[in-house]
């Protein structure tokens, strides 16, 4: 068996570099929400020099909310302009660091309203096809993203967060509600394990939903992000499992 673990990083939060070292793709902010061309390059170069997988991470244009304020009433046309706009900016700056994008991943208020949102989802997963038809699209199993891929022909990835608590539905729990956000390392390694070898979600009530999980999310800026990604990587390694990123796999 094997698993990718990604973060999302360039956020000006958290240690980038110690989460290259555990990550084996990362999904660099594009300057909407955080990050800015300087810093892209930066990690584009570092995780090329590691052999990390990279991503951009597209948001609504939401600097001082970082990217977590929805921004109802925009159009479908006005989405896939801002979501083509920094995915080629990424890949742009990418190849000045002689490493190639590889999938997107859409951030905070765009990627909750996606899930929910056919229109939304089918706009975002419409601009990167239109960027690139070989990139990923990562997103969250059970969600208007996942339909979304396969409805427009791109690879889904399908990912798991290590970190956030899940609905019986299969959806996160809000950040506004109490154990949204995990934090033990231990227990969340051990979640994660159960998750991935049983491809499923681990609800908060202990219901499991059947899923297929490509990947394992570990927040950048979660209070202690970088343990708990050694800790998970650690865990599912003594499992059994593999980790590598998915971009090295058919």
């Amino acid at each position: 068996m094997q698993i990718d673990i990604n973060s999302d990083i360039g956020e000006g939060v958290g240690n980038d570099e110690a989460m290259l070292a555990v990550a084996t793709s990362v999904n660099i902010a594009c300057g909407f929400h955080a990050g800015d061309p300087g810093l892209m390059r930066k990690i584009a170069t570092q995780a090329h020099a590691r052999g990390v997988g990279i991503g951009a991470h597209p948001s609504y244009r939401d600097l001082a909310g970082f990217g977590r304020q929805p921004m109802p009433g925009l159009s479908a046309s006005e989405i896939e302009n801002l979501v083509a706009y920094q995915t080629g900016a990424l890949c742009a700056v990418a190849s000045l660091a002689g490493h190639k994008v590889t999938h997107v991943k859409a951030h905070g208020a765009l990627s909750n309203a996606a899930c929910a949102d056919a229109m939304i989802a089918k706009a975002i997963a419409t601009a990167v096809k239109a960027v690139d038809p070989g990139l990923a699209f990562m997103v969250l199993p059970h969600t208007e993203l996942a339909r979304a891929a396969d409805h427009t022909g791109l690879r889904p990835i399908h990912e798991i967060y290590a970190d956030r608590a899940y609905q019986d539905d299969a959806q996160l729990l809000p950040r506004s509600q109490n154990g949204a956000v995990l934090h033990d390392a231990g227990e969340i390694a051990q979640r994660v394990l159960r998750m991935v070898r049983g491809q499923s979600i681990i609800a908060a009530s202990g219901k499991t939903i059947a899923t297929p999980v490509d990947s394992v999310c570990v927040h950048g800026d979660t209070p202690g992000a970088v343990e708990i990604a050694k800790t998970v990587r650690s865990v599912l390694e003594q499992g059994g499992v593999t980790i590598s990123p998915f971009s090295s796999r058919p």
